[in-house]
C-alpha cells in the first residue's frame, strides 16, 4: 500500500526531531494568526488575498523562530511539538498548526531560510525574478499557475503563455490581466497541457498536494510549502521571503 504523504512528511519531520534531540515533551509551539499587515506590510496594490480578507497567515513559534502557514481555517494554538507531530491533520486548521510548526522548527534548525512571507514592493520583485527564473532554466513554455497570485499572474502573462486556476469563488471566470481565472475543474487539463506547473505551497495546507505528482516540471511557490519542499526534496521558489 503507497504510502501518504503527510505519513510521509511526518516520519521526515520525527526523524529530524530525534537527531536534534526534540521530541521531548516539554517543547512547546505557540501559533496564532496574523493580520495583513503584519505579513505583507503595506503593498502599493491592494488585491492580495491576504489584503482582501480571503485567507490568512498563521505564525508557529519555536525557541525565538518563526514559520508561517496560509490557511482559510484558523485560530489560536499551544502545546508540545510532541502533540502536533501525533495530531490528526483532519481540516485545514490543523494542517495549518502543524505546516506552520514544521517551518518554525526547521528554521530554527537553520535548515530551511524562507519562512515568513515578503513585504511591501517585495512580492512584485518576486514576480519578475519567477519570470527570470524560468526562463533561464525552461525557455518559452506554457505555464499552468495553481493559485491566484496577483503579482505573478501579471508578470508571468507579459511574456509566457499562462493558465490559471484557483479556489476563490470570487476569481473564478473573471479576467485577471488578459488571464481568465479557471476553477480548480480545470486543474487536470490544465496540467496536459502546460510544460511547466507553478503550484502555490498552500497545496499542503488544503490536501491537494497529491494531485500534483507528475512527470512535468513543477515549481512549488511561497513559504508555505518551504519545510515539505526541504523534506520531499521539491522545486522550491520563494525570492524574496525572509
Amino acid at each position: 500500500m503507497k504510502r501518504k504523504t503527510y505519513d510521509v512528511i511526518k516520519e521526515e519531520f520525527t526523524k529530524i526531531m530525534k537527531e536534534n534531540s526534540l521530541e521531548s515533551d516539554e517543547v512547546m509551539i505557540t501559533a496564532a494568526p496574523l493580520s495583513a499587515e503584519e505579513v505583507i506590510g503595506n503593498p502599493e496594490d491592494r488585491d492580495y488575498p491576504l489584503v482582501t480578507g480571503k485567507e490568512r497567515m498563521m505564525q508557529a513559534e519555536f525557541r525565538g523562530a518563526r514559520g508561517q502557514a496560509f490557511t482559510d481555517m484558523y485560530g489560536n494554538f499551544s502545546g508540545r511539538l510532541s502533540e502536533i507531530i501525533a495530531m490528526d491533520l483532519a481540516n485545514n486548521f490543523r494542517r495549518a498548526i502543524f505546516i506552520s510548526s514544521l517551518n518554525a522548527v526547521l528554521r530554527y534548525l537553520g535548515l530551511i531560510t524562507k519562512t515568513r512571507h515578503c513585504r511591501d514592493s517585495e512580492p512584485k520583485q518576486c514576480s519578475h525574478e519567477l519570470v527570470n527564473h524560468i526562463e533561464k532554466n525552461y525557455g518559452n513554455v506554457r505555464i499552468a499557475m495553481v493559485g491566484f497570485q496577483p503579482r505573478m499572474v501579471e508578470a508571468l502573462s507579459e511574456r509566457l503563455e499562462l493558465k490559471v486556476t484557483d479556489m476563490d469563488r470570487a476569481n473564478i471566470g473573471i479576467r485577471k490581466f488578459g488571464i481568465v481565472i479557471d476553477g480548480p475543474e480545470k486543474t487536470r487539463e490544465n496540467l496536459d497541457w502546460c510544460d511547466v506547473a507553478l503550484v502555490t505551497g498552500t497545496i499542503v495546507v488544503n490536501d491537494t498536494i497529491d494531485q500534483f505528482k507528475t512527470s512535468k516540471p513543477v515549481i512549488f511557490y511561497g513559504v508555505t510549502i518551504s519545510g515539505v519542499a526541504r523534506l520531499l526534496g521539491l522545486n522550491h521558489f520563494c525570492y524574496c521571503g525572509h
